[in-house]
């Protein structure tokens, strides 16, 4: 069987390819919301075992879960210059609190006028530092620790189904400290947790690193990423962690009594993640087929497909894949029997789609001879033929968690030696980096392929940098982060010419 699941390939268009991946993988769509989108069943499934998966790694490192309002008052935004000035671009803002019929015709009240403006939340600092104020008091209430699942709204004019949305859905944690240490060190734990969840759950190999200035989070003092390479060679920024400092704590009176009775401003971080990591998982792993969803987040991993032929022996055989379901929901495997009253085809094509970790087919023989035949969704293919595999019904049964651990490894290794062969480290001067990139033109529609450069440069800030990130701009790069744990710089800075004080990475992004 040569055909593909998808309408297009990734080398045909990579940005359509996506587009198709979420469409025909029944993973979101378009809302009647501009920018916005229903994230459907399977899509929700994901998102569902995502929460799960990292919700219970927050709490493993001390963290609470709590609820902060939708809205917030635009003067608790105001009082952050800095915050102000790196969201006002993206901020929705509510003036009015009710509507009145006019003539037939729904308007707004102008006499319901909102006395302060309520900005829908883009991030919560500000109004979760204005608790902090109240619950902190003292040195023994320290470190708070709190995270919340919510959604945001940034206001933003390029949309894409799960990588950039006006309403996205994440997590956000918020922390409050004694000191720079003890703020730093959550910053790092909290960072290392996202970059254990991204390579152990979502099989998606990233880089860990610190920010260049010019890309840190409105008024952090540092800022840290995980940097994940999609099939296209673009970055993803799929996650994110902030010391703030006190800067914060400054603008909203966030203090507390030490030892010695003197009273001292907090430290504090935020760290987040969100859906967008869905689009990661999607770009990392899919292929012309559709989606490929590692086992520890698909919402099925095993999916049983009856060859029902609407014949009485269908009876026989329905009983046959409930007992195989039942066998497996035994290990802890989450099952489907999809007994739709559809063609076998064109449900096994759905599943394919969708990225079901393992696709079952059993038909009349399978059951009669009490075997089982399925495909695995990661090596879907031999040739242009689709890859099918038969064993007795026990032995896959008792194989099967082995089964998905492989698939799940087998995907991350894949990625990881995508990453690992596409970044480029010989290169030494700007012309070079932008010889390599090539025109500024091979953007979102397409263009050669390019991984990632690893470069050396000055750490400049100011001016220089703002200079450094102009002439990047020009050629749509960006400083992705510089990574951790690297070995010490030699030679000179790629742009100053200065001597180098680190490297770091640079590419296109999402």
């Amino acid at each position: 069987m040569s055909k593909r699941a998808l309408p297009i390939s990734r080398e045909q268009n990579f940005p359509e390819w996506y587009q198709a991946a979420v469409r025909d993988g029944d993973m979101a769509e378009t809302s009647p919301v501009r920018g916005c989108m229903i994230i459907k069943p399977w899509g929700w499934g994901v998102w569902e075992r995502i929460q799960a998966e990292l919700d219970q790694r927050i709490k493993d490192t001390g963290h609470e879960n709590c609820y902060f309002p939708l809205f917030i008052p635009m003067s608790f935004i105001a009082k952050e210059a800095e915050h102000v000035e790196g969201f006002a671009k993206e901020m929705a803002v509510v003036t009015h609190h009710r509507l009145k019929n006019v003539g037939g015709e729904l308007v707004v009240d102008p006499a319901a006028k909102l006395e302060e403006p309520l900005i829908v939340r883009p991030t919560s600092e500000t109004i979760i530092g204005d608790a902090f104020q109240r619950w902190v008091k003292s040195y023994r209430d320290l470190p708070l620790l709190i995270n919340q699942w919510a959604n945001v709204v940034r206001w933003e004019m390029r949309t894409r189904l799960f990588l950039r949305t006006a309403e996205f859905l994440w997590q956000e944690g918020h922390t409050a400290h004694a000191d720079r240490d003890d703020a730093m060190a959550e910053t790092l734990k909290m960072l290392e947790v996202y970059r254990e969840f991204a390579e152990g759950v979502l099989a998606m190999p990233v880089i860990a690193g610190e920010k260049p200035a010019n890309e840190r989070f409105p008024g952090a003092d540092n800022t840290y990423s995980i940097e994940a390479m999609m099939q296209d060679g673009k970055a993803l920024q799929a996650g994110t962690s902030h010391y703030l400092g006190t800067h914060f704590a400054e603008a909203q009176n966030i203090q507390y009594q030490n030892r010695e009775g003197q009273l001292e401003h907090c430290h504090t971080t935020s760290w987040g993640v969100s859906t967008r990591l869905i689009g990661g998982v999607i770009m990392t792993h899919g292929d012309d087929d559709g989606l490929r969803m590692p086992p520890r987040i698909a919402p099925r991993q095993i999916v049983i497909v009856p060859m029902l032929r609407d014949k009485p022996e269908d009876k026989e055989l329905l009983d046959y894949c409930a007992g195989l379901e039942k066998d497996l929901k035994a290990q802890g495997i989450r099952v489907l029997v999809d007994a739709k009253p559809t063609k076998s085809a064109e449900k096994r094509w759905n599943w394919v789609r969708r990225g079901a970790p393992v696709i079952v087919e059993i038909g009349g023989r399978d059951a009669a001879g009490g075997n089982v035949t399925y495909m695995r969704r990661d090596k879907l293919r031999d040739g242009d033929k689709i890859a099918s595999h038969t064993q007795p019904r026990e032995a896959f049964v008792s194989g099967a968690p082995a089964l998905l651990d492989d698939i799940q490894a087998s995907l991350f290794a894949e990625a990881k030696a995508r990453l690992d062969g596409n970044i480029v480290t010989d290169i030494k001067t700007f012309d070079a980096l932008a010889d390599y990139f090539g025109a500024a033109e091979a953007d979102d529609e397409g263009g050669a392929f390019r991984g990632w450069a690893y470069v050396a440069w000055s750490k400049p800030e100011g001016a220089v940098l703002e200079e450094i990130a102009e002439r990047l701009k020009a050629l749509k790069l960006t400083i992705r982060n510089a990574p951790l744990g690297q070995k010490p710089a030699e030679g000179a800075c790629l742009f100053t010419g200065n001597p180098a004080k680190e490297y770091v990475l640079i590419g296109r992004a999402y």
